[in-house]
């Protein structure tokens, strides 16, 4: 049973990222070592909600629920319809929002408190412009310590745009998944401890110097 379910999900998202590969960002849906390795920091006893963004085929949904979230506190988001569709039938006990990362700020609006954002969106992928975008919305609607768990193909180096307004907490390698991937868990700054950027703190420089 277990085998035929990871076959129908795999063949969904093989055919979705077919069709739209730069949303889907691989071919191949997040294994379950990954899934597990996504779900770990995300607060067990919280009671702020938990937003899955590119859910794909479920798997750290499932995973989420087996670290014990409570259904009550997660919110699944999905872009293609095809696999909101899907994510509906095999969790009828979820609430399943066919978006993008872009709609966070909605639910902020509903409710008082997000704990996690947790990630699988494509952010390296995606066009630069939708990825920043993304990050800028989330940058300028969630709470001050609000955790993002976002996984990357990217095994080195920064994470592509969540610099500035984060502070990374840890860095994980996940190599059971093809391919691998490193899972990034950061935390929401307050807008007064955002470091400036390398332009700013060289303007900031040339103002001391000429006495301005």
């Amino acid at each position: 049973m277990a085998h035929s379910e990871n076959l129908r999900s795999f063949l969904l998202f093989f055919k979705e990222a077919l069709l739209h590969p730069w949303s889907a960002g691989t071919f191949f849906p997040s294994s379950q070592h990954l899934a597990k390795a996504m779900a770990r920091p995300v607060p067990i006893d919280g009671t702020g909600l938990v937003v899955e963004v590119g859910a794909g085929t479920g798997a750290v949904t499932r995973a989420l629920l087996g670290s014990g979230i409570q259904p009550e506190r997660l919110v699944i988001v999905e872009r293609s319809p095809v696999l909101a569709a899907s994510l509906r039938a095999r969790f009828p006990q979820l609430r399943i929002v066919q978006g993008d990362a872009r709609n966070i700020g909605w639910f902020l609006r509903q409710h008082s408190r997000i704990d996690a954002i947790v990630s699988s969106v494509p952010l390296r992928s995606l066009p630069y412009a939708e990825s920043e975008s993304i990050v800028e919305h989330w940058r300028a609607v969630l709470p001050v310590e609000t955790l993002i768990i976002q996984y990357t193909y990217a095994l080195y180096g920064p994470p592509r745009h969540l610099t500035n307004g984060f502070v990374q907490l840890s860095s994980e390698i996940t190599w059971r998944n093809l391919p691998p991937a490193r899972i990034l868990t950061l935390r929401c700054l307050a807008p007064d401890s955002v470091p400036a950027s390398s332009e700013e703190q060289l303007e900031a420089q040339r103002v001391t110097a000429s006495g301005g």
